[in-house]
């Protein structure tokens, strides 16, 4: 598992990231959702978190620029993520699934995201 930190652009709104490979969902917190169109959900989604339980009514899809690369992916709303090592309140989690889906890698070991693998065409058979 590996933790990466970076500020993305949603849709203008720089916003602290938290890419965590031990995380599979991607949440967004009130103030970045209100940058997305967000949907109600007619089941909300439970989820345990940061060492807590945590309920989400609503997602959207998140669309926002990574290292330059433009991604869109679902994200759960939640009213609050956590903060980081640093007691930065983390605004974005983006999680393994949408990194597989963008071919971020993470290099824990250099603090960086590898984008190599990010797909310039989806092949789907």
């Amino acid at each position: 598992m590996g933790r990466i930190r970076r500020m993305i652009d949603v849709r203008g709104r720089e916003s602290w990231t938290l890419f965590d490979s031990g995380a599979r969902r991607t949440y967004i917190t009130p103030a970045v959702a209100a940058k997305l169109t967000v949907s109600s959900l007619a089941n909300p989604v439970r989820t345990a978190l940061g060492g807590s339980h945590k309920q989400s009514s609503e997602a959207a899809v998140l669309e926002a620029s990574v290292e330059g690369f433009p991604i869109s992916t679902h994200a759960l709303v939640l009213d609050q993520i956590g903060i980081d090592e640093d007691g930065k309140p983390i605004e974005v989690l983006f999680g393994a699934l949408a990194m597989q889906e963008w071919g971020i890698r993470l290099i824990p070991e250099h603090e960086k995201l590898d984008m190599t693998h990010y797909p310039t065409e989806f092949l789907e058979f």
